[in-house]
């Protein structure tokens, strides 16, 4: 039996720039660095105000900032995915794939193990000039990796896909129920955008090829099929990260929120919370309020104003302020939105699945309904809804529009513990969390990946 490894390893991490990537490659630079790992993460000067706070281990991650270039059309100064509407996001990358030169000369001055990045995939073309392994970390959950991104779909270079291929699954995928359906086709057509001189598909499945090993952060008891599926495809190894949470934030809750809320029984307030990008057309956003008017139940909305508005209360329907005064807050900035789950007397959490939000929303206490709008927000929601069957999705007619109707009826439907689907709903819920909240389950995925990186580098034997 070979000797235990000793040596620490040196990773450095180079994200795409939005924060549902950039946090997760923090919360995982922490957790190695707990176990004595060294971390260069390589990011723009923003990113780094923005994430300095969340660095848990400051003399073994080090933050190394980089200048982005300014690309014709982008406002002057923008560094991350945040800044801009996703209209944008090809210049942003144009940007991104210029500091390929400063990247290889400092990768080349630090002299890393490893590199871990997600959408650079010219990383691997002078990785073994300098000498390290590479790892393409994904942020974003299994399931919309194998179904967009395998090399079975094939997304053909001079066209963009029908809404029939767009909807049919590749050869082999693992899932029936994990799918798009019939008025969703557009949702994954973003695969075929350009995204800084590649399209998107092009873009992904170079850095899913190009690497040593791929990494997703899931666990395989959430999404085990899909891994495998993605592994045969890519001839890689897939290394589980597990979910790799942040550590729970000791900040309490700001008062004039925790006041409003105290007014409330526990688990009778619905929250809802878009992220940072996600803006509403206005019909849509007046529809989303209607609909928790609808509900009749106390409710707290944190969402951006919609297109076209310039505030959260020039946008709101008319009579609406007056009609939900002292039950429903609508609020336009920004909240501390894993403090609000945290309180007793939120009991369902309307959000938009993306990846973060996704785990968040599976490790809290309330009821989730899921409101997606892209590609994999749709898939995740799918794997919540339809395989692990522990939140409803709101129904949408054949244009893809939600009535408040329809998002009434989902509200009530998983906050009424009485009914089968509640029941059913809360009792898979449970389960989950109580699995997924574990230390031990958590820590122990960790544990199980840094092994892999060894064998990677062939200094050690994985744990199987």
């Amino acid at each position: 039996m070979p000797e235990p490894v000793t040596r620490k390893l040196h990773v450095a991490m180079f994200p795409w720039f939005a924060p549902g990537h950039m946090s997760p490659y923090l919360y995982l630079a922490n957790e190695l660095a707990k176990r004595g790992h060294k971390i260069s993460y390589l990011l723009p000067r923003k990113a780094k105000s923005q994430l300095q706070s969340h660095n848990l281990y400051p003399d073994l991650v080090t933050f190394h900032v980089l200048p982005v270039p300014h690309v014709e059309g982008l406002p002057p100064g923008t560094e991350t995915a945040s800044e801009i509407p996703i209209s944008l996001t090809s210049l942003l990358a144009i940007a991104f794939d210029n500091m390929r030169d400063q990247v290889e000369a400092l990768l080349n001055d630090l002299r890393p193990d490893l590199v871990f990045y997600d959408t650079a995939f010219w990383i691997t073309e002078f990785a073994p000039k300098i000498g390290f392994k590479t790892v393409c970390y994904n942020a974003v959950p299994a399931a919309p990796i194998a179904l967009a991104f395998v090399p079975a779909r094939n997304v053909p270079k001079d066209r963009d896909l029908t809404d029939e291929e767009l909807i049919e699954p590749p050869k082999g995928y693992p899932s029936s129920s994990v799918v798009l359906r019939k008025n969703e086709a557009k949702s994954l057509a973003f695969i075929s955008l350009e995204f800084g001189g590649k399209n998107v598909y092009e873009r992904i499945t170079a850095a899913l090829k190009g690497c040593d090993a791929i990494a997703i952060r899931t666990c395989k008891e959430l999404e085990g099929q899909f891994c495998d599926y993605i592994g045969s495809q890519f001839q890689k190894p897939v290394f589980l990260s597990g979910l790799v949470l942040p550590e729970q934030d000791k900040t309490p809750l700001e008062s004039r929120f925790s006041e409003w809320l105290g007014k409330f029984e526990p688990n009778s307030v619905a929250f809802c919370a878009f992220g940072g990008q996600l803006i509403l057309e206005e019909k849509q956003f007046q529809e989303l309020v209607l609909g928790f008017e609808l509900t009749g139940m106390p409710f707290l909305l944190a969402l951006k104003p919609p297109l076209g508005a310039n505030s959260i209360e020039e946008a709101l329907p008319d009579g609406f302020e007056e009609r939900v005064r002292g039950r429903g807050l609508v609020y336009g900035g920004w909240i501390q939105q894993p403090q609000i789950l945290a309180h007793p007397s939120i009991g369902c959490f309307v959000n938009h699945c993306g990846s973060g939000t996704m785990w968040e929303s599976l490790t809290s206490d309330c009821q989730t309904v899921l409101l997606p709008h892209l590609g994999d927000q749709i898939l995740n929601s799918r794997l919540l809804c339809d395989h692990l069957k522990v939140s409803v999705e709101v129904e949408r007619d054949e244009n893809g529009w939600f009535s408040k109707e329809s998002l009434s009826s989902a509200i009530k439907n998983v906050m009424d513990g009485d009914s089968e689907v509640g029941s059913m709903l809360k009792k898979n819920h449970l389960k989950w969390k109580e699995i997924l909240s574990s230390p031990e389950y958590m820590s122990g995925y960790v544990e199980n990946f840094i092994p892999h990186l060894y064998e990677l580098l062939e200094l050690g034997e994985a744990k199987v």
